[in-house]
Formats: C-alpha cells, sequence, structure tokens
C-alpha cells in the first residue's frame, strides 16, 4: 500500500479537478440551453464517477456514452409510452412504460459495447431528473445539454487517471527498483 506521505497529493489533484469542473459549469452554464438554468455540474460529476466505475479506461468511457445516449432513448421512450397509455391504464400508466422498456434495455447486456447497464441507468435518471426539474425543459434541450455534461465529465475521468499515473510514476513508483530476474527464470543453455 502507498504510504499515507506519498498518497497525500493525489486527493488534492483530484480536489483541483473537482474545483475545475464546478468552475467549468459555472462558465458553461449561460451557453447552454435553457436560457435561465443555474447549471448541470451534476451530469458531469455523474459521469465523472460513471467513468471509474466503467474501467478507468477510454473504452470504458465510451461504454459510458454509449450507455447515456441509450439511457436517453429510453427515457422518451417511457415518457411517450407513459403518455400514450395514460387514458387506459391511469395511474400505472408511467410504470407500465417502465416495464415495457427496461425489458430490451437488459437485453443490451447481452452486446458487447452496449452492456454497461448501470450507465443507461445514470443517464436516464438525468435526463428524468431535467426534463422533471428544469423549466422551459425539452428533448432536444435535454439530449443536448445532458451530453455535452455527460462529455464534460468523462474527459475529467481521462484527465484523472491521467494526472494520478504521472505522479505515481514520478513520485511513488521512482524508487521502486526494477524486479530482478531470477537465475530459474533465465534461458537454459542447450
Amino acid at each position: 500500500m502507498m504510504s499515507l506521505k506519498k498518497f497525500l497529493p493525489i486527493p488534492f489533484i483530484v480536489a483541483f479537478l473537482a474545483f475545475t469542473i464546478q468552475t467549468v459549469d459555472q462558465l458553461l452554464h449561460g451557453l447552454v440551453p435553457p436560457v435561465g438554468n443555474v447549471g448541470f455540474g451534476w451530469i458531469a460529476f455523474q459521469s465523472w464517477a460513471m467513468y471509474f466505475l466503467a474501467g478507468c479506461n477510454i473504452k470504458g468511457g465510451i461504454k459510458t456514452l454509449i450507455g447515456y445516449v441509450f439511457g436517453i432513448v429510453a427515457s422518451i421512450a417511457i415518457m411517450e409510452l407513459g403518455g400514450a397509455f395514460m387514458s387506459m391504464f391511469g395511474f400505472y400508466a408511467f410504470p407500465l412504460g417502465v416495464f415495457i422498456v427496461v425489458v430490451p434495455v437488459m437485453f443490451m447486456e447481452r452486446v458487447p459495447w452496449l452492456d454497461l447497464i448501470p450507465a443507461v441507468f445514470v443517464g436516464a435518471g438525468a435526463f428524468f431528473a431535467f426534463m422533471s426539474y428544469v423549466p422551459n425543459a425539452t428533448y432536444a434541450i435535454a439530449i443536448t445539454t445532458e451530453l455535452v455534461y455527460c462529455l464534460v465529465g468523462l474527459a475529467y475521468g481521462v484527465m484523472t487517471i491521467f494526472f494520478r499515473t504521472k505522479y505515481e510514476e514520478r513520485f511513488v513508483n521512482a524508487d521502486k527498483p526494477e524486479k530482478a530476474v531470477e537465475e530459474s527464470q533465465l534461458p537454459k543453455a542447450v
């Protein structure tokens, strides 16, 4: 395990990144729809965390983005189905829409590149939150803003791994001697 002294800079690196992501949100919120929003840094923080849950690599980041896109599609399908079912099923219209959509979503687990189901649910949750609590939200506005902030969060995931790796290479692992090759691992003379 890394000593506390060597670990100490890592929380400060991550905290600085969190500081800058909040700053980016405060600068960006006026440029993304809808007008008058107070920012969507929470979406960036979610996708930043999803990058780590997806394996801390570019492939996992791409799978996270794909999951967010499918989460948005699933959310729209649920909202449209719920609205269509309202006159027939009343209280159960939206739960039925959820049931119908979740079945094919779960089958995505069997398809490489689509199998990061938690990203689908996080992306769907962000979309539902946006549509439920952001005044004047439309599908187009929610899609655009959620995906912009998702990409910001994924970029911060990449930066976190990059900076931590560089730090550890230079200050943590630099003083570790290379593993000596044991005599038993050397090729035998014929």
